[in-house]
């Protein structure tokens, strides 16, 4: 997981890379990511990215459910 604004106009965005799911499982895990933070998001060459800075609250909802989470970046 990380937070990026390279290349973005500026904006933040949180990313999660590396879920070993389907494009089904992202899916339903993008849609609960994104009703927790209240934002927006989309799936991105198998990662989520989600608009804004909210690695904290997307980390703690990962680990919720049971995903092994690592931070890169700042």
């Amino acid at each position: 997981m990380r937070r990026e604004s390279k290349g973005r106009g500026g904006k933040t965005v949180t990313v999660v890379a590396g879920c070993l799911l389907e494009e089904d499982g992202l899916k339903e895990l993008l849609s609960d990511l994104k009703r927790r933070v209240g934002s927006g998001g989309t799936i991105k060459e198998g990662n989520i990215e989600i608009q804004g800075d909210f690695a904290e609250a997307v980390l703690k909802e990962l680990e919720k459910k049971g995903f092994k989470v690592k931070r890169s970046g700042g």
